[in-house]
């Protein structure tokens, strides 16, 4: 029997287990012979998850809402429109909350999490010695597909923000500042879901994604990236125009599939909470929620 995947749900204040969407098709995909000659084959292209984001674009997607509800749990209250609103599944996965669903913490001296999501911190990228798999290194170049941006940022700080399906998929700021034009890496669409990340942490900095940079009054330069993922049907911006965005200001949002934002900041610039350092230094992720604190500005 695989081992379950445990988390530490910062607003119960317990260790959770993870339900994972699909979790059987991972296993196999992942896990078996067959099942990785199927994901070098299909399940990582493009063409895949287009296909995958386009059946949740049609009526008959609506279906899938109900259950989808039922099974994990949704609340339903904090949504800005009714589960029977939407047209498709797309459109209930990318939904907008209530304005106070999700309260953003006011101190100026705090960065927040950019998402709902599982949490994994690694305060010092120079000095990690394992990114949930023991010696495999964050490779920051890779990711940023800049070496002299990667020189910059590399003893920084980063989080990682892991979506599941079942959770509110869009993105936000996690500082105020000035944002640049979301610049796209192209890459694979490997699955995030931690069944897939413990045999290839690699995902994070191959899979196919975008790099934001967010120059703030407080944090320095903020690196805000979103990484796509298997079934993840489009990555939409929706940032303003402005020249300026308040912190918690929508982002952006991912369609249908599991997702990753990661937040990255300068060396010096920011000390993680102290619930995300313990866990994460376990090698255990912390669920919070977009708004809550991520991190102390220095």
């Amino acid at each position: 029997m695989p081992a379950p995947v445990i988390f530490f749900n910062r607003r119960t204040q317990a260790f959770e287990t993870e339900i994972i969407y699909g979790e059987n098709s991972l296993r196999w995909v992942y896990g078996s012979p067959l099942g990785r000659a199927a994901l070098w084959l299909l399940v990582k292209r493009a063409f895949f998850s287009r296909w995958y984001g386009w059946r949740m674009n049609q009526p008959a997607s609506r279906a899938m809402i109900a259950p989808f509800i039922a099974r994990y749990r949704i609340d339903v209250s904090e949504m800005a429109d009714a589960p029977e609103s939407f047209p498709h599944f797309n459109a209930f996965f990318s939904r907008k909350l209530k304005c106070d669903a999700r309260p953003v913490a006011a101190d100026t001296e705090t960065a927040i999490f950019p998402a709902d999501g599982r949490h994994f911190a690694i305060p010092d990228i120079a000095a990690n010695d394992g990114i949930f798999v023991k010696g495999v290194r964050f490779d920051l170049a890779a990711l940023l597909d800049d070496a002299a941006l990667a020189a910059r940022f590399e003893s920084g700080a980063l989080l990682i923000s892991r979506l599941c399906p079942v959770d509110y998929h869009r993105f936000h700021f996690p500082c105020a500042g000035t944002p640049g034009t979301p610049r796209l890496i192209n890459g694979p669409l490997y699955s995030v879901n931690p069944i897939a990340l413990r045999q290839r942490p690699s995902v994070f900095w191959e899979n196919n994604r975008y790099v934001t940079e967010l120059q703030t009054s407080n944090c320095g330069l903020v690196l805000c990236l979103e990484v796509g993922a298997t079934c993840v049907g489009k990555v939409v911006h929706t940032q303003r125009s402005d020249p300026s965005v308040a912190k918690g200001d929508e982002k952006g949002f991912f369609l249908f599939g599991g997702s990753s934002v990661i937040t990255i900041f300068e060396p010096g610039r920011v000390k993680f909470a102290d619930d995300l350092i313990e866990h994460s230094a376990q090698g255990r992720e912390v669920y919070a929620r977009m708004g809550e604190p991520a991190a102390r500005v220095l």
